[in-house]
C-alpha cells in the first residue's frame, strides 16, 4: 500500500472536490485507509517503512480532520482553489454583519453577567441554527456558483459565528459550576 503524499484530501478518500459531502462514504473511506496505513501494520518491517506508515497514517488523519468539518472543509476549497480568506488580514465585514455580531455579544454578555442559563441556551439555538443557514449559503456560493470570493466572505462570518457559540458554551459552562 502506499498514498500519494501530494494528493489532496478529496482524492485521498476517493470523493468528488465539493463542499456537499457524503459523510458516510468518507467515513467508511478514512477507516478502509486507516486499516491499511495504521503504523501497527508495519511494525516488524524496517524502519523506513515504519516512517512512511506514519506518513501516510498522518495524512489520512489529517484529511479526516479537515474534511469532516463544514468549516474546515469549504476553507480547504479555497486553498485549493487558490483563495486566500485572508482570515488575519482581510477583517473587512459588511456594517450590517458587524451591527449583527455587537447584537449578538451584548445579547450573551447580559444573560451571562444575570447568570440566564436559559437565556444563554436558546441565544445557542438561534445562533446554531443562524450558522446552518450560513452553511447553505456556503454550499451554494461553493458548488453552484463557484463564487470563490462569496464563499470566502461566508467562511470568515462563519468563524465569528463560531467563535460566539464557544463563548456562549464557556458561558454555560462557567453558570453550572
Amino acid at each position: 500500500m502506499s498514498i500519494d503524499l501530494q494528493q489532496d484530501f478529496f482524492a485521498l478518500f476517493g470523493l468528488p472536490r465539493r463542499f456537499e459531502l457524503d459523510e458516510a462514504a468518507l467515513e467508511r473511506a478514512f477507516h478502509d485507509l486507516q486499516g491499511e496505513v495504521h503504523p501497527d501494520r508495519y511494525a516488524h518491517l524496517p524502519d523506513a517503512d515504519k516512517r512512511r506508515s506514519m506518513q501516510w497514517a498522518t495524512r489520512v488523519n489529517e484529511g479526516f480532520r479537515t474534511l469532516r468539518k463544514p468549516l474546515s472543509r469549504a476553507m480547504y476549497l479555497l486553498e485549493l482553489a487558490g483563495i486566500d480568506p485572508a482570515l488575519e488580514t482581510n477583517t473587512a465585514m459588511s456594517p450590517e454583519f458587524l451591527m449583527e455580531q455587537m447584537e449578538w455579544r451584548e445579547a450573551v454578555e447580559e444573560a451571562r453577567s444575570a447568570g440566564e442559563a436559559d437565556e444563554l441556551e436558546r441565544l445557542h439555538v438561534r445562533l446554531r441554527q443562524h450558522g446552518r443557514d450560513m452553511l447553505s449559503e456556503l454550499h451554494r456560493s461553493l458548488d453552484e456558483h463557484q463564487d470563490l470570493e462569496a464563499a470566502a466572505d461566508i467562511v470568515r462570518r462563519l468563524m465569528f459565528v463560531e467563535k460566539l457559540q464557544h463563548e456562549i458554551d464557556d458561558a454555560l459552562e462557567a453558570l453550572e459550576s
